[in-house]
């Protein structure tokens, strides 16, 4: 990995991309009998010290916690709604929005929002739901939870960099949380980074899925179907291109397979919850910053230039969606049937009622008559659908 300057100037254009699916998402009904218990043991958790990652943040110097605002609560303020918001998520305590500065917004209805308490000021790019207890995570490797429906927060992963530059996912973003239950999750994010937690949240472990070793060389053909295949080849690195991918989305399909796609054509998938993966080639090989999933093997990954692929055989083969557009798309949400909604670059809205059908153009306009950069999408019953970006949350009714 390069110099973490390099790093974070590689980075600005990613970033500025941070995409996130609600992927985790459930409906106000799919909360457990066991949620009591669960809280109870996150309760006790929260006097456990130091927390994961924090011995990066409690340095001296620029690292410290007076200085860092990754370790900072985040500032009440009074137009956090208008501010650039990268995930939405529905729960049943409401909805809830993140985003710059380490903004939590949450709303009953999509129409009005409340800043929540939290304690960092670090971008939050990810938000997900399961069982009631929230995730959210972002730059400088933070990740938050809440046990009461969104009303307090507990910083659970911290690991800013330093200039010692101790580890090398000091400073790393977190793009993507999945939690398959109330306590196994997933984080993604830059470089390959995967950090695994077993206890809910309170602890993460980092874990490599990645082996460069088999890379196929330059002049190799690519490995035969249900084989090993790398995106890279000898040429890609030549031009600095990083060994280790941007991790951007990761999802469940329905018969519990793990999927992650990211930059430069990636596509990861488990069958065995995490442990082993499968690396495939995207017959794209831009950046995917959303993967949406059915059942039977359904799959939908979008991102760059308005590039849509789907998959009804679990990955194994693509077939280009036309979508009509060049603008990038950063956000989406399944819908039954295979239907979807995608959203993306200067307010742009793909969407489809079922898998058989073609995807229709509209755009998000503000009532200034802006059309910001959408970077999330949900489902907000009568009220259409919550929609957020670079100008904050709104609603978005089809016609």
């Amino acid at each position: 990995m390069p110099s973490k300057l390099i790093n974070r100037t590689r980075l600005a254009g990613a970033l500025a991309l941070v995409l996130a699916l609600p992927l985790a998402a459930q409906s106000p009904d799919e909360a457990t009998t066991d949620e009591a218990a669960q809280t109870e043991e996150f309760e006790a958790a929260d006097a456990a010290e130091p927390l994961e990652g924090e011995g990066a943040a409690t340095e001296p110097g620029a690292g410290s916690p007076a200085a860092d605002p990754a370790t900072l609560d985040a500032e009440m303020m009074p137009r956090a709604s208008r501010s650039l918001l990268l995930d939405v998520v529905a729960t049943s305590a409401g909805y809830f929005t993140v985003g710059e500065r380490g903004h939590v917004l949450v709303s009953d209805d999509g129409n009005d929002w409340r800043q929540a308490p939290v304690p960092t000021r670090s971008t939050l790019t990810t938000i997900a739901s399961a069982n009631g207890v929230l995730w959210a995570g972002g730059h400088d490797g933070v990740i938050v939870h809440s046990t009461d429906g969104g009303q307090t927060w507990t910083r659970r992963r911290v690991q800013t960099w330093t200039p010692d530059y101790a580890d090398p996912l000091d400073g790393v973003p977190v793009m993507d949380i999945l939690f398959t239950d109330g306590m196994n999750g997933y984080a993604v994010g830059a470089y390959a980074m995967m950090l695994v937690s077993t206890d809910g949240g309170v602890t993460w472990e980092p874990r490599q899925i990645l082996d460069h070793d088999d890379a196929p060389a330059a002049d190799e053909p690519a490995a035969a179907e249900g084989g090993d295949e790398w995106t890279f080849d000898a040429a890609d690195l030549e031009l600095e291109a990083e060994a280790d991918p941007h991790f951007y989305a990761m999802g469940q399909a329905g018969d519990g397979t793990l999927v992650i796609v990211g930059e430069r054509g990636t596509f990861l998938r488990s069958s065995d919850g995490g442990e082993t993966w499968v690396r495939k080639r995207l017959p794209y090989e831009g950046s995917m910053f959303g993967v949406l999933s059915w059942d039977e093997g359904h799959l939908l990954a979008y991102g760059l230039r308005g590039n849509v692929l789907e998959s009804r055989d679990m990955g194994n083969s693509w077939t280009a969606v036309e979508t009509g557009i060049t603008t990038s798309l950063m956000g989406g949400h399944a819908l039954p049937g295979g239907g979807a909604i995608l959203v993306g670059a200067n307010g742009v809205v793909l969407q489809r009622p079922d898998g058989d059908s073609p995807f229709t153009e509209t755009r998000y306009e503000m009532a200034s008559g802006e059309t910001p950069n959408l970077t999330g999408v949900m489902p907000a019953g009568d009220a259409g659908f919550i929609v957020v970006g670079d100008k904050g949350a709104g609603l978005f009714r089809p016609q």
